[in-house]
């Protein structure tokens, strides 16, 4: 029998809380965190709001050695981890350096780092550029930066397929943990709220240019016009179960079941991976779609993707099969962050027995899908299956449940 592999503790760092306990309040009640950009002057550009971590500051969070060789996504990240790792029970002094391990997901890596630099060397020359450019833009410097101020030599690595990235990296750790590592912190964490980044995003051509906050993101809605950026993420502590159960760690729930697919290029004309995803993902868990309590959606807000995920879980589920939430309504969607934020808010969804509502969406009638509006659903969650999809073509799905 394969090794369970548990989820002990969670750190969250979104637009609509710091910590666990924030963002679960906020989300049940449904007070988003996507506003006007104030991280730069957006007034010059198309799209001009985002979803922005607030009130965080990095002195107070992590060492000020720190500060100077990291961007804003690795700050975020390593007070996200630390927030997991003290929620799990967790000192990583007292374990074995070798059994413990980091696999994190990224999209950009550290961009606005990048930014600074580069403007250095432009404008003033090549000694004026930090030493820590060499890393601190890189895909993998989260992974890196955790395992350090951890002591952390276990397995590690970094998953770069966009909005899937978080599933895929927790399916990493899974993995992982399933070789023999007890331990392995993962997730997702972006930061790209700055004027390179912010280009970057308008180029992918699914940015929403509405100014309302509350209708500028809008999945399944009849009035879908692409989504809202944001920043911040999920560091998840994922175990052995049995290591887990030893030392009296209290377990939100078991990653279960995995898969991912791609899809080809439009000038193929095969029909999107995500719906066998899902079938490979259920299958993996050794689940049933009767089984399955709610579903995350991946909530592109694009209205030909919006059609194709609709089409994807009702294909599975049948219409309004399964009750149907996208939470990220009121985050934005945080690029690698995003799918391991939803992995979060399922954990917890199943802790308390609510699913969270989608907020500012009017449905639309033709997507036939059971949408969680207004305000949260009681209803028992044993398991629960969370969607992803990155630019390019990446379908991931993952199914978590209690044990």
């Amino acid at each position: 029998m394969s090794t369970s592999a548990v989820v002990t503790g969670l750190g969250v760092a979104a637009p609509n809380g710091l910590g666990a306990d924030e963002y679960w309040k906020a989300t049940l009640v449904g007070r988003s965190g996507i506003g006007p950009i104030t991280r730069f002057e957006p007034s010059s550009y198309p799209a001009r709001l985002a979803g922005e971590v607030p009130g965080f500051v990095a002195q107070e969070h992590i060492p000020g050695r720190l500060i100077p060789q990291t961007d804003r996504m690795t700050q975020l990240a390593l007070a996200a981890a630390d927030w997991a790792l003290r929620d799990a029970g967790v000192e990583p002094g007292e374990l074995p350096a070798f059994d413990m391990g980091v696999v994190t997901a990224s999209s950009s890596g550290g961009f606005e780092f990048g930014q600074g630099e580069l403007r250095k060397l432009w404008s003033q020359g090549s000694e004026y550029v930090s030493a820590y450019q060499s890393f601190a833009w890189f895909y993998a410097v989260n992974s890196g930066q955790i395992s350090i101020r951890n002591g952390m030599k276990g397995p590690s690595g970094v998953v770069v397929s966009d909005q899937a990235g978080g599933l895929d990296a927790l399916a990493q750790a899974r993995r992982q943990i399933r070789k023999g590592t007890p331990l392995v912190v993962s997730g997702g964490v972006d930061a790209s709220i700055c004027t390179w980044g912010w280009v970057a995003q308008l180029a992918g051509g699914r940015l929403s240019t509405s100014d309302d906050p509350a209708r500028a993101y809008v999945p399944f809605d009849a009035e879908a016009r692409g989504h809202v950026p944001g920043e911040g993420g999920a560091i998840l502590i994922v175990e052995d179960e049995a290591a887990a159960r030893r030392r009296g760690a209290r377990v939100y729930g078991e990653i279960a079941g995995y898969a991912a697919t791609f899809d080809a290029g439009p000038e193929i004309g095969r029909e999107p991976g995500l719906g066998k995803a899902i079938e490979l993902a259920l299958a993996d868990a050794g689940a049933q779609p009767s089984d399955i309590d709610v579903v995350f959606a991946d909530a592109a807000a694009v209205p030909e993707l919006d059609r194709a995920e609709a089409a994807a879980i009702n294909a599975v589920f049948g219409p309004r099969g399964v009750p149907v939430t996208a939470p990220k309504t009121m985050t934005g969607r945080l690029y690698s962050g995003a799918a391991a934020l939803d992995v979060a808010t399922a954990l917890l969804a199943v802790q308390d027995g609510l699913i969270p509502p989608t907020s500012n969406v009017e449905p639309a009638a033709d997507h036939d899908l059971d949408l969680v509006i207004g305000e949260p659903r009681r209803l028992p969650v044993r398991s629960a299956l969370v969607l992803a999809r990155g630019h390019g073509g990446f379908n991931s799905a993952l199914v978590v449940r209690a044990v």
